[in-house]
């Protein structure tokens, strides 16, 4: 039967390679990981492209072509793969790991807006953490209130503050490298051409800091709806996820190599996580002598692009959880919908979780900027724990390559795909363990680096508890023949 217009194989290999790109990377992927390890980064990002970013991209590769009726959802592989419950857990840490996602966000804007309106980075380091997390609390529940009314332009602004966000990081490798050519300002980092500026020291530090590599080259199971669209997928695919990994690679390299002509890579400022990527466009836009016009521009491109993802990250992974897992391990009043279709009882659970969140840390971290680079860390250890499913998916796969065929095969000896699902996730979880140490000088401050490790741990234990707990209220409350 011919390929009707809808479902034509119309992507090709650049397609790829582009949407991939949109979806998996940005600006401060280069600047956090700058901020823990310096220019050493520069192989770290080869290490983790080669050994983890190429085989994971294959790997949803050939799990979007598998099921590619199930709109690429973990859950629904998992379910397929499985059983339903496995399914639930799938669903139920998807949605999850968004709180500490969520928690941040209102941070962000508010660091957004003080660039914005004062053109400096003040603001972390003079306001209280209390003061602050107030106003993120407050931030947080007008965006659940407006998501709750079924908003649906956040979601056009969020398209058009993705694209400008990624321009602007292209902007700043553009600009950051060649300042120095151009402008003739001093390089920052000394010894640049030293090939031991860039090796790591492999030691118990620098493995506590590759869980937001992780993070930053995660989720790609974005691009999996795509494989089934593209032309020769067998051939194209994994082609544009190699060019992909490539533009990835020498986007965090370039803009490694940017920052540390900006900032000295042998003594990195406190808050270069919350105001670095501000600071490196104010000093371009000073070299190439137009002011703060940088700063505004990525400002409020960071600020729409964080509301955006504010008011739809509170709605869609929610809508998955509850549409995606199995009912019966769902109790019946998270479900319960108002008259714009909001799973409105769902939505309070969100605003409970990530109220807590948002207020507890600030009652024993001291300083913004600490709670700000506690709270992205967080998101490190905790976001990485959905690409465990992807992992899992691909190892149930492997088992049943006769049942599931699929176009596009990452490896077709079903050991060695094993064995690759196996290493992913073993890195994966690894990572997320030893995301846990504070990044902080333990000696400077006991108390706050003890209370860090305790959230640390604590969130994800809380997390999953959390999820065997619903199927067994939904046991008790969804009616007799409910069977958990």
């Amino acid at each position: 039967m011919p390929e009707t217009k809808n479902n034509a194989k119309t992507f090709r290999w650049w397609n790829i390679a582009l949407v991939g790109f949109t979806s998996v990377w940005g600006l401060n992927n280069v600047i956090n990981n700058f901020a823990n390890q310096g220019l050493a980064v520069v192989t770290s990002w080869i290490l983790i492209m080669v050994l983890y970013f190429v085989p994971y991209t294959l790997m949803v590769g050939q799990l979007g072509s598998a099921f590619q009726n199930s709109g690429g959802g973990v859950s629904s592989w998992i379910k397929m793969l499985s059983n339903n419950k496995l399914a639930y857990f799938a669903a139920w840490t998807y949605w999850v790991v968004h709180v500490p996602y969520l928690a941040q966000k209102p941070q962000i804007i508010m660091i957004s807006l003080s660039w914005l309106f004062k053109g400096n980075g003040s603001f972390v380091n003079t306001v209280s953490p209390l003061v602050v997390q107030g106003l993120s609390l407050v931030i947080f529940l007008a965006f659940v209130w407006i998501a709750s009314k079924g908003a649906a332009t956040l979601n056009n602004i969020g398209s058009i503050a993705g694209i400008a966000m990624f321009l602007m990081s292209m902007l700043f490798i553009i600009l950051g490298v060649s300042a120095p050519f151009i402008t003739h300002v001093q390089i920052a980092t000394p010894n640049m051409s030293d090939i031991h500026t860039y090796i790591p020291k492999f030691d118990f530090q620098y493995f506590t800091t590759i869980s937001m590599l992780v993070f930053a080259v995660g989720g790609s199971e974005k691009i999996s709806p795509y494989v089934n669209k593209t032309k020769n997928a067998s051939k194209e695919f994994p082609l544009g996820m190699i060019i992909l990994a490539v533009m990835v690679a020498v986007s965090a390299i370039l803009g490694s190599f940017a920052i540390g002509m900006i900032v000295n890579s042998n003594h990195i400022p406190a808050d270069l996580m919350a105001n670095g990527a501000y600071q490196a466009f104010q000093f371009l836009g000073n070299s190439f002598h137009v002011g703060n016009l940088f700063v505004w521009a990525f400002a409020l491109t960071n600020t729409l692009a964080s509301a955006a993802a504010l008011a739809i990250s509170i709605d869609a992974p929610l809508r998955m959880l509850l549409d995606d897992a199995d009912k019966k391990y769902i109790p019946k009043a998270l479900s319960k919908k108002n008259k714009k279709g909001i799973a409105i009882n769902g939505y309070y659970m969100t605003a409970v979780l990530v109220s807590i969140l948002i207020i507890v840390p600030a009652l024993g971290i001291k300083g913004m900027n600490d709670l700000y680079n506690w709270m992205l860390n967080l998101n490190s250890i905790v976001m990485p724990m959905r690409y465990l499913w992807v992992f899992l998916a691909y190892m149930l796969l492997t088992k049943q390559l006769d049942k599931y065929k699929s176009d596009y095969m990452f490896v077709k000896n079903k050991y060695v795909g094993f064995g690759f699902g196996l290493w992913t996730f073993l890195l994966t979880a690894f990572a997320c363990i030893m995301g846990m140490v504070p990044k902080m000088d333990m000696a400077a401050d006991p108390g706050s680096w003890w209370f860090q490790l305790a959230l640390n741990i604590a969130t994800p234990i809380v997390f999953i508890l959390l999820g065997l707990i619903l199927p067994a209220i939904a046991k008790r409350t969804n009616g007799p023949e409910i069977e958990v």
